[in-house]
């Protein structure tokens, strides 16, 4: 139920934040930075409060309570790792981008920097499924 509970809110939150940014000019990455990062703090605060609800029935039942925090720990670093992913290869390929278009002999290097800029979500991904195995 909590499950459904947290879709139905991430959702709507989603939705909200899309219409918000549907008439915007796309020249303002700062504003949809942060309209994303608002949206997902919300849905990390609906997150919480759903496992903080839930946390007594659960021990009750002999549950471990501190699963659902585990969970929200796991997506938490796959979320922010690919949202500084996605930073870091904005900036590396623009600047990439420029730099082979001055010089087409530098296409090898570049390529090695955004892969080392892609590399940090595959970090976050390797991290949360190392949280994952430990619930």
């Amino acid at each position: 139920m909590t499950g459904l509970v947290l879709l139905v809110t991430v959702s709507l939150a989603t939705i909200v934040f899309g219409f918000r940014l549907h008439r915007r000019p796309s020249g303002a990455p700062r504003r949809v930075l942060a309209t994303a990062l608002s949206a997902g703090f919300i849905a990390l605060c609906a997150a919480l409060v759903m496992v903080l609800l839930e946390a007594p029935a659960l021990a009750a039942e002999g549950a471990a309570a501190s699963s659902g925090l585990g969970f929200i720990g796991a997506s938490l670093a796959t979320g922010m790792a690919c949202l500084g992913a996605g930073i870091a290869v904005a900036m590396v390929g623009a600047a990439a981008l420029g730099a082979v278009a001055e010089k087409p002999e530098l296409l090898g290097t570049t390529l090695i920097y955004l892969g080392l800029a892609e590399g940090i979500a595959i970090y976050g991904v390797i991290v949360s499924l190392l949280i994952l195995g430990r619930l």
